[in-house]
């Protein structure tokens, strides 16, 4: 299959490429779009089997369910189960935006969408390239990020082109991600409302505007079993670069003192070792091939470099990455459970 490549006007896209993609969606296929957070892989969502095109051209398992973006809220009201007054407020407050609500499903979505959940999550992306493909297709288009499952997500439109070439009808090139990590996932059909993912709406935003808000114990715990995964970024391994990625958490004085101590033990095994840091620590690693995450007192900073940082490793030989831990509050809590979900190991300093 040929990938068309098409390079657009982020701020006022231009309509023939934008008609042209959402052909290609009504009709079936599958387009690569930019968002805020990371680019996403769009299927009709009211096509079962396009739906299903999205797993095979990702390798994403089948009970990994997919986020529904939209144009309006008018959509919202015409294929979730219900609405609550809850939810309202939420996308009055943050929408256009990186927040999904898990929402009372309804028939009219194919169960592929869902993964066989009751349950679907909607989001309003808050992009001009991605609102007017929306808009054109007419309906919700079911998305994940597009990359290879398992992969980085892909910040630029290069990295979904490098993952799926062949595998896509098109990618729509709207510039690079601004905001680096995907959308919070919040699920509103309980009592309380839960984070199942954290993300570009941060816990404290939510708990001032509606507030009592738990966390998902798989946040905190990313080893934890799950069946079925409620929310995408939940059970499976995500976000990993080739190398496997050791995380190291703790004081920073700790952290650096246990990467040092790795660093000399690996050298004496020959192995070319990956460091993953903070903005000014890179001399704190001699010998190792570090690259900067970001400044860790701006943590947008972080998440905007994290994914593009953990490709690059993949471009330099490295045979395992050592990461310096994230603190996780605020936007940080994004950037930690990315980290921790992209890690084979991590090592906890008291």
């Amino acid at each position: 299959m040929q990938t068309l490549f098409w390079l657009l006007d982020k701020d006022s896209p231009e309509p023939d490429i934008i008609n042209a993609a959402a052909k290609i969606i009504i009709n079936g296929g599958l387009v690569a779009f930019p968002t805020e957070t990371v680019y996403g892989l769009g299927a009709n969502a009211l096509d079962g089997r396009a739906v299903k095109k999205i797993f095979a051209a990702k390798g994403r398992p089948g009970d990994n369910p997919l986020i529904l973006h939209v144009s309006d809220l008018d959509m919202v009201y015409r294929f979730a189960g219900e609405v609550s007054d809850k939810a309202l407020i939420l996308m009055k407050k943050f929408w256009p935006g990186p927040l999904a609500l898990v929402l009372p499903g309804s028939s009219k979505i194919p169960k592929e969408v869902s993964a066989g959940l009751s349950t679907l999550a909607f989001r309003m992306p808050d992009h001009p390239v991605a609102l007017a493909l929306i808009r054109q297709v007419g309906v919700p288009i079911a998305a994940p990020s597009a990359n290879l499952s398992g992969k980085p997500s892909p910040t630029t439109a290069g990295h979904t082109y490098s993952d799926l070439k062949g595998k896509i009808e098109a990618v729509l090139d709207g510039g690079p991600s601004g905001m680096g990590v995907e959308s919070t996932v919040l699920d509103l059909t309980r009592e309380i409302p839960v984070i199942l993912r954290p993300g570009g709406v941060t816990l404290e935003q939510l708990r001032a505007l509606v507030g009592r808000v738990d966390l998902d114990s798989s946040i905190t715990n990313p080893e934890e079993a799950i069946e079925q995964p409620r929310s995408p970024g939940m059970k499976y391994r995500h976000y990993a670069p080739e190398a496997p990625v050791i995380l190291i958490e703790g004081a920073e004085e700790k952290v650096t003192a246990e990467i040092k101590r790795l660093l000399e033990d690996y050298g004496k095994e020959g192995k070319i070792v990956g460091v993953l840091c903070r903005e000014g620590n890179q001399d704190k690693y001699p010998g190792s091939v570090c690259i900067s995450a970001g400044s860790y007192q701006d943590f947008s900073s972080v998440a905007a470099a994290l994914y593009n940082a953990l490709r690059q490793f993949d471009q330099t030989g490295v045979e395992v990455i050592l990461a310096e831990g994230v603190e996780p509050t605020g936007l940080g809590l994004a950037v930690a459970n990315r980290l921790r979900r992209a890690a084979k190991k991590i090592v906890y300093l008291a």
